[in-house]
């Protein structure tokens, strides 16, 4: 209760330019706020008063000392596909001569200031001085440890890449100095270096960067699908589960590669609609009919009352009870990389859809 009340007037307040979509209403968006068709988002501030006055936290350890990976390379050939976890949910997602990064945080907390809010209980898998350059930035939505502003200001000033945001978020990164932003309807695409599309997918999350109801989702929150010349690669960023994991599947075919989140699902009267548990992942995984997949979103941030390793240790247990082959769903760990075949020799890939 006290770390809350030390985050309050600045949750209350809201740490950024409130975000705003210029569009047509339809199924997700009503002309001014965005929802997930027939999944109302319903959790409110007296659920966080009633979570952090009942929690039963599992356990957390804090080790700063683990030293970081050696370096990536600058680049990959062509039909080769190169995932490096670094922490959380930022993936090194490296296809076809193209650097991408997803939702990126290397700062100490995830909050909106740097003195209060959650810590990290490990460092980055990769030191960002070590990062080969960066051609494109994946932002899934606009909360804290997904959209991380002194990280994203310091890639900027580092390599001047191309940002891709939920719609509504541009309005966000731009008020803050980043221009080269491009802000993604679902189901919409944008160019990649080489060709492929990028483009934006549905999940089942929400948006926000304060506690005040007028101040959530007014922007959108999306997975993407990273188009390779050896298979679609997926990145959900944050979501509950549900049929747009099939939904995807059924419009870009078998994922090369996914990117599930398996942490943060405790308790799950509060979390259920929002974060996959382990086991939602494996079935993500198989909805997808993913070749590979790696379990993010644990570990680095204590958010909720799952401990430190019992997603890693949910998800070994339900890929041994539901795959045939565990191995192809690990959990991910800081600096590790994976090398993913393609499911096909490396050919055309998918042309983007206009936003």
């Amino acid at each position: 209760m006290t770390r809350l009340a030390l985050l309050l007037p600045a949750l209350l307040l809201g740490a950024c330019l409130a975000p705003r979509w210029d569009a047509e209403p339809d199924a997700h968006f009503d002309g001014r706020q965005f929802r997930n068709p027939g999944a109302p988002f319903d959790v409110g501030f007296t659920d966080l008063l009633r979570f952090y006055a009942t929690r039963e936290p599992g356990e957390w350890r804090r080790n700063m000392a683990i030293a970081p990976g050696p370096p990536p390379p600058q680049r990959v050939g062509e039909g080769e596909l190169r995932l490096t976890f670094i922490n959380h949910a930022t993936v090194l997602v490296q296809a076809d001569g193209v650097n991408l990064l997803t939702d990126p945080i290397w700062s100490e907390r995830a909050s909106p200031v740097s003195w209060a809010g959650p810590k990290r209980y490990r460092p980055p898998g990769i030191a960002f001085e070590d990062l080969p350059p960066i051609d494109v930035v994946m932002i899934s939505h606009n909360h804290y440890d997904h959209l991380d502003l002194p990280t994203l200001q310091r890639l900027q000033a580092a390599f001047d890449p191309l940002f891709v945001v939920p719609a509504g978020d541009d309005v966000v990164l731009r008020h803050y100095g980043i221009t080269r932003v491009m802000a993604l309807d679902w189901w919409h695409s944008a160019k990649l270096p080489g060709g492929c599309a990028l483009t934006a997918v549905p999940v089942k999350h929400w948006s926000g960067r304060r506690l005040l109801p007028s101040g959530r989702n007014l922007s959108l929150w999306a997975g993407y699908v990273i188009g390779t010349r050896g298979g679609p690669v997926y990145f959900a960023g944050d979501t509950g589960y549900g049929d747009h994991f099939v939904a995807t599947r059924e419009r870009f075919g078998p994922m090369r590669a996914a990117l599930l989140p398996i942490g943060a699902y405790e308790p799950r009267w509060l979390t259920a609609y929002q974060h996959m548990a382990p086991v939602e992942a494996v079935q993500a995984h198989k909805d997808l009919l993913a070749r590979f997949s790696l379990g993010i979103h644990y570990g680095v941030f204590e958010m909720s009352d799952d401990g430190m390793h019992e997603p890693a240790a949910a998800l070994i247990a339900a890929a041994r009870a539901a795959l045939p082959d565990p191995t192809r769903f690990p959990p991910a760990a800081e600096g590790q990389h994976y090398e993913i075949e393609p499911l096909k020799e490396p050919a055309s890939c998918p042309s983007p859809v206009p936003s």
